[in-house]
């Protein structure tokens, strides 16, 4: 059989595997009528040859590789000292088993392999393409570009949705119209970066979040990678992902293999919350551990932004007496508690209890901690050493470098080559040591600067090694206290991809808690993320990062929507925050179930306006948070019209955050509709179709409403 079909969920898949010839996406959709023939789907692409070009039609292939002849992109690049270059991927075999395929590659000439593992998750319609090089020659076989796969997207996907940023400032977005020639993102960071958050949307000029055609697709690898989508002279496009990979970083000997990172791809037809939604469901049931998924989120306090390098026992203590009251669940005491770390200049890889600020060890906080009913959680940077520490001191040859060469000066810090098993077995040994010895369920595990040079103490480039080691790193310590949470942090959001997300369990969204920020972050951070991995924070009054003053109902609403926490000092906070900051905590606890299990919609709002909401699974509960961001242009308030409702279905409307909401005049729908007392009987139609006049109030807070389902119209 030439052609293998997966189909679920509203989508089809049809890879062309003749053997012999090298394989190829047919069709990637909507899903097919079951009686289409794969010989005449094959004829409506009308593909032929023409004047300019070559007389026959040049297919392209999941390699792109360059025997091909098709002069675009090439997938895989390989050769044995300049020569064997021109690989063919012809298939030899392929098997098919309910929704999953493996097509089996070879080049009998270049004696180069090449096998792709594709799959359909039945319970989300989400795709997973992963792919395995292999060195069946003599001599080595040197590695220069490996994607993925090269995946076809129907030309009427005009438009790019990319994502850009920095630190503080991840997950941005960015919608253009796709062009002739090449879209090309490329990271070079070692970690999966600020900036370049490996994932693209293609879509039509009409879609919304709410309706039209759009593919996803995300590469879930936490290195250096490359995203790129060509538009052909003939009008094709091709999309491909894949690890970036650095001169001479992957050669393979005779019988050695290369695994390049997982591609995941999904078609929606119902706007980019649709596709989302999909997204969302393979991480809850696919790849996060099922354990963690289930358990409800805990209330997080973190000590950072509270005492940063001040451990002062007293303090500790007292911050956690207020933690508790308030209803906090889980205590994370941040870095400065280990060797000589008072400051970000010295300590790092000295993973001890420091005897200077813990004489009696960690053991009677933890104590206090726990006796309060919250769980302990500990800081960790493992991945890195400060030149001013015993371990570097010891080993100044463990680092990451380009001989020859200075540092790049970086917050005090080098990189550890974790890929030489001595240096990870130091690091597993300390992290095994502490959590054997001390009542502690979870791990902060950050990543503070980026891989300048990559290089370890011969001079090879280490970028992919190193990412490799860490996930094998983490897994060891899974296996060894699989009680134990992990969050992936790297200055924030610099590190979050499903890479990662299969070793760990939250993610740490942004360093920034400016709330303003964070709704903008959040929000694009969405499109492939479920809340309940979004670390989000209550940060200071004033943050200090962005200089913002903000008050408490707007940063504890805006932490409502994400994987809710703490990190101000609340032993300075006014007592009516405290009690604001509770009512807060409270209301996540009451609807966290919904927020983390239900379906996602971001709203389609003026610039000023940040909304979306979030609907339970039988559409008879929803919660929607509008972020009013700045003032408007127009003396009315615009209308919100809500989205993903049933129709058919009535709902009691309430406003319940904020708990105190100054109004410019009287009148507002607040009072019309009684919204923050009894509420607003309303169909979902009306509520989809007519829409909610805001009311008119000062910018910089987030207003959260309540539907409750109360029966068909």
């Amino acid at each position: 059989m030439d052609y293998i079909k997966l189909d679920c969920l509203g989508t089809s898949l049809v890879i062309r595997a003749a053997i012999g010839a090298p394989p190829s996406i047919l069709y990637w959709g909507p899903s097919l009528d079951h009686k289409m023939d794969p010989h005449t789907l094959q004829a409506l692409a009308g593909q032929q040859g023409g004047p300019g070009a070559s007389d026959v039609f040049i297919a392209g292939s999941m390699a792109m590789e360059a025997s091909l002849g098709l002069l675009g992109p090439n997938g895989v690049v390989v050769h044995r000292e300049g020569r064997d270059w021109d690989t063919r991927f012809d298939v030899v075999s392929h098997q098919h088993e309910g929704f999953r395929v493996t097509v089996t590659c070879m080049d009998s000439s270049t004696l180069v392999g090449l096998v792709y593992h594709i799959a359909l998750d039945p319970s989300s319609g989400v795709l997973s393409f992963a792919s395995q090089l292999t060195n069946y020659g003599e001599k080595s076989l040197e590695v220069n570009e490996c994607a993925t796969a090269v995946l076809p997207i129907p030309s009427h996907m005009t438009d790019l949705i990319g994502f850009s940023g920095r630190w503080a400032m991840e997950f941005q977005t960015e919608r253009i119209k796709r062009f002739a020639g090449t879209y090309l993102r490329e990271n070079r960071r070692g970690r999966t970066s600020h900036d370049h958050f490996p994932a693209v949307f293609l879509a039509s000029a009409s879609t919304t979040e709410m309706q039209g055609e759009v593919y996803g697709l995300h590469l879930g690898w936490s290195g250096n990678h490359r995203l790129r989508v060509d538009s052909l002279h003939d009008g094709r496009v091709f999309t491909g992902l894949g690890a970036l990979l650095g001169p001479g970083e992957i050669r393979l000997e005779p019988g050695q293999s290369f695994e390049a990172p997982t591609i995941y791809a999904a078609y929606s037809n119902k706007g980019l919350s649709g596709i989302s939604q999909r997204f969302h469901h393979l991480v809850r049931h696919t790849i996060v551990r099922k354990e963690v998924w289930k358990k409800p989120r805990p209330v997080h306090y973190n000590t950072w932004e509270a005492v940063y390098f001040d451990h002062d026992f007293d303090k500790l203590k007292g911050l956690a007496d207020r933690a508790a009251h308030l209803g906090v669940e889980r205590f994370v005491l941040d870095d400065g508690w280990f060797g000589s770390r008072r400051d970000d200049t010295s300590g790092l890889g000295d993973w001890f209890v420091s005897p200077e600020i813990y004489p009696k060890g960690l053991g009677p906080l933890i104590s206090h901690v726990k006796g309060l009913g919250m769980e302990m959680g500990i800081w960790f940077e493992p991945e890195m050493v400060n030149p001013n520490s015993d371990l570097y001191r010891r080993h100044p040859d463990w680092v990451l470098q380009s001989l020859g060469h200075e540092q790049i000066p970086f917050r005090n810090q080098l990189v550890l080559d974790i890929s030489r098993p001595e240096v990870s077995n130091y690091l597993y040994e300390c992290l095994h040591q502490l959590l054997s010895h001390h009542a502690i369920s979870y791990i902060k595990w950050d990543m503070n600067r980026d891989l300048n040079h990559p290089g370890d103490h011969r001079g090879y480039q280490r970028s992919h090694a190193q990412v490799l080691a860490l996930y094998a790193l983490l897994e060891r310590l899974r296996k060894a206290h699989p009680h134990v949470e992990i969050e992936s942090c790297a200055s924030g959001g610099g590190r979050v991809d499903y890479g990662i997300l299969a070793h760990t369990d939250r993610v740490w969204t942004s360093d920034s808690n400016d709330a303003l920020d964070r709704q903008v972050i959040q929000r694009g951070a969405s499109y492939f993320m479920p809340l309940e991995v979004l670390g989000a924070h209550v940060g200071p009054k004033h943050c200090h990062i962005t200089g913002r003053t903000l008050s408490m109902a707007m940063r504890a609403g805006t932490a409502l929507f994400g994987h809710m926490g703490l990190e101000l000092n609340l032993l300075t906070e006014p007592q009516g925050e405290l009690e604001e900051l509770k009512a807060a905590i409270a209301l996540y606890k009451r609807y966290r179930g919904l927020l983390h299990h239900g379906h996602l919609v971001r709203l389609e709002t003026p610039v000023e306006i940040v909304a979306m909401g979030v609907i339970s699974h039988d559409q008879h509960e929803a919660l929607f948070s509008v972020a009013l961001m700045t003032g408007f242009n127009e003396r009315l308030a615009p209308r919100i019209f809500f989205a993903g409702l049933d129709p058919d279905k009535n709902y009691r409307l309430t406003l319940i955050w904020p708990q105190h909401m100054r109004r410019w005049s009287r009148g507002s729908i607040l009072d019309t509709l009684d919204l923050t007392g009894a509420g607003a009987r309303l169909s979902g139609k009306t509520l989809q179709e007519v829409g909610l006049g805001l009311p008119l109030t000062n910018p910089e807070q987030v207003l959260v409403f309540h539907l409750q389902g109360e029966g068909a119209v």
